[in-house]
């Protein structure tokens, strides 16, 4: 059964995309998946209770999905077109589309372990983004291959550990680096309280309140963190700032972060 936190997300995704029917039929063909459920479910299982990490569950994937909107809308309201409209090999939808199928199993690797989750979170959904896009455009061949190739790229590139090239892969990217709030720590933390090498980004997650993604004011968009203590600082310093220095949307981005009652800092 599905948590009322992923109920909540999942429902705020499909209000982003109630006038985009084609990505909305996506995302609850996604949600409807049991198979996807019960690996985002032991993925999280593993992250968490195996291995100590913060969420890498069905929760944080949805996170990620509803950042990734949020962002890509902003660059279609400013004029901004994604990679496949710029080479007119794809429409808005399609990059859409990448970015929800990306989003939804990038870490679905974690079912297996850390090390090179990237590309184990690739050959688990591949055969998932094919029965879906076989579902979605049934006949047509050049749509399920662009998206699914921009998809494949999203996922493999999402721990800036790979090169990306596409603005879609890169605000996978920062999609991910921006969930970072305490609820991804909330779970290690209540489960596991002797000392261990890797802590710092529990307790770094755990202090941040809020992150918001908005139109910004230099550029399209305007990523604004609101922190409990300055340990958060090394959540943006060391996961987001990273994140965001290798993609491809770089340009885009304005990122402002600070401690709740004092002046943001302005890193980009």
């Amino acid at each position: 059964m599905k948590s009322i936190k992923e109920v909540n997300t999942e429902a705020k995704i499909q209000e982003r995309l109630k006038n985009n029917p084609q990505c909305l039929e996506l995302v609850n063909y996604l949600f409807a998946d049991e198979e996807l459920q019960e690996l985002q479910e032991y993925a999280n299982n593993v992250s968490i209770r195996r291995l100590g990490y913060n969420d890498h569950g069905p929760v944080h994937m949805r996170q990620v999905v509803g950042n990734a909107i949020k962002m890509l809308n902003i660059l279609h309201d400013c004029g901004i077109k994604t990679s496949l409209e710029k080479e007119e090999i794809g429409t808005f939808e399609d990059s859409m589309c990448a970015v929800i199928l990306a989003g939804m199993m990038h870490d679905l690797g974690m079912a297996i372990g850390r090390q090179g989750h990237e590309e184990m979170s690739v050959m688990l959904a591949q055969p998932i983004i094919d029965r879906t896009l076989l579902h979605l455009f049934p006949d047509d061949l050049h749509r399920r291959v662009v998206i699914k190739s921009v998809a494949i790229e999203s996922i493999i590139g999402h721990m800036s550990s790979r090169k990306i090239h596409s603005i879609e892969a890169g605000i996978i990217l920062i999609a991910d680096g921006c969930d970072m709030t305490k609820g991804r720590a909330r779970i290690p933390l209540s489960i596991n309280h002797a000392p261990r090498v890797g802590d710092i980004h529990k307790y770094s997650a755990n202090a941040i309140n809020r992150i918001g993604i908005h139109h910004g004011e230099r550029k399209p968009i305007k990523i604004d963190v609101e922190m409990s203590g300055d340990v958060g600082f090394f959540q943006i310093e060391e996961v987001l700032l990273t994140k965001i220095d290798s993609s491809p949307a770089k340009e885009f981005v304005e990122l402002y972060a600070g401690v709740a009652g004092q002046e943001r800092k302005c890193y980009l």
